[in-house]
């Protein structure tokens, strides 16, 4: 973390970005608008005059797409077309960034600089350099149109005032990632918290990602699931139109000869132990090798109570007795707001 925004906010008494067994009391997940301290997540930053061209080999999305106005969420794959980590893409000035959870950034930056090769590119870790920070909820939308000249208004959109840049995320109210550099992000915060802003965990905006449908790869998920198994195609998360990339040919084949057997779903479920990212599914009856499950995120709502994204066979799902562990409890299920689509069984 930034040890001057690491000094700020300990100076404020703001919750601290590290994991935590948390029930959301500091700001509960209905409160109408809250601030979240970001600083679990980290910033790539690729550069040179063939940083987008390298890119583009390296990631689901086409990069070409990516402007001044918009930013895409991405991933990067292993051969077999398993995710390896997912991240939004932006662009600031000549550089582009991946913003994704520092808990994946040394794995991601050695991955990434194995295949540079020759490029004229560099891949720099960026994370302490700009601030990240986020605003659940309308009551500080005069000060970051202020600042930034105008609210982003579509998700993935992005607004830009210096060297900072506005992202409009995906969700049940208005959400915006921050990321700016700390004197900045200092000022938007404090104007934030002037306004109502509550200063929450980080663990509520994860949560309003699990309710969103945005999935989170963490280590304990590395290499566990082909993009559209936690919906990535759902979210304009992969181009099926840009050409080759590491994996491509498994992810297309997955998408056009309907072989998805597994999606991710959202699942609220009782239990006193903190569901872990990883954690196994069971069902009756299922025969997979890999288990008919798995948890990728998970967050508490109240004192023994989750809501969570698990990847889970569709015909599992469907059956109405998915369990969270061998003898867990029976998980309640429902499709993200953005639905399924025409995914193949």
């Amino acid at each position: 973390m930034n040890p001057d925004w690491q000094s700020f906010l300990t100076a404020r008494g703001a919750p601290a970005a590290e994991p935590a067994n948390v029930t959301l009391t500091a700001a509960a997940p209905d409160t109408a608008c809250a601030l979240t301290d970001l600083s679990q997540l980290g910033l790539i930053a690729i550069g040179g005059p063939e940083a987008a061209d390298f890119l583009q080999g390296q990631v689901t999305n086409d990069v070409r797409e990516l402007s001044d106005t918009h930013t895409q969420l991405s991933s990067h794959c292993s051969p077999k077309g398993r995710m390896l980590a997912n991240f939004r893409l932006l662009r600031l000035e000549e550089s582009l960034f991946l913003v994704l959870p520092r808990s994946q950034m040394g794995a991601l930056l050695k991955r990434l600089r194995m295949f540079l090769l020759r490029a004229k590119a560099s891949i720099d870790d960026a994370s302490d350099a700009l601030v990240c920070f986020g605003v659940i909820g309308a009551c500080a939308d005069a000060v970051l149109a202020a600042h930034f000249g105008a609210l982003p208004q579509d998700d993935n959109a992005m607004s830009r005032a210096g060297d900072g840049a506005l992202i409009r995320v995906a969700g049940e109210r208005p959400r915006y990632l921050v990321i700016a550099p700390v004197a900045v992000a200092q000022a938007l915060w404090q104007g934030a918290a002037e306004a109502g802003a509550v200063e929450a965990h980080p663990d509520l905006w994860a949560l309003h990602d699990i309710r969103a449908g945005l999935p989170t790869v963490l280590p304990e998920t590395t290499d566990s699931f082909v993009p559209q198994m936690t919906n990535m195609q759902l979210i304009d998360g992969v181009s099926f139109h840009k050409g080759c990339y590491t994996g491509q040919e498994v992810v297309a084949r997955m998408q056009y000869l309907g072989k998805l057997k597994r999606r991710m779903y959202i699942a609220e479920v009782e239990t006193d132990t903190r569901p872990q990212p990883g954690d196994a599914l069971t069902a009756p009856g299922s025969s997979s090798e890999q288990g008919p499950g798995r948890v990728v995120d998970a967050r508490a709502t109240a004192s023994g109570r989750w809501e969570m994204l698990v990847v889970a066979e569709i015909a599992a799902a469907e059956g109405g007795e998915l369990r969270l562990g061998d003898d867990g409890p029976v998980l309640k299920l429902r499709a993200p707001a953005y639905g399924f689509g025409d995914v193949a069984a």
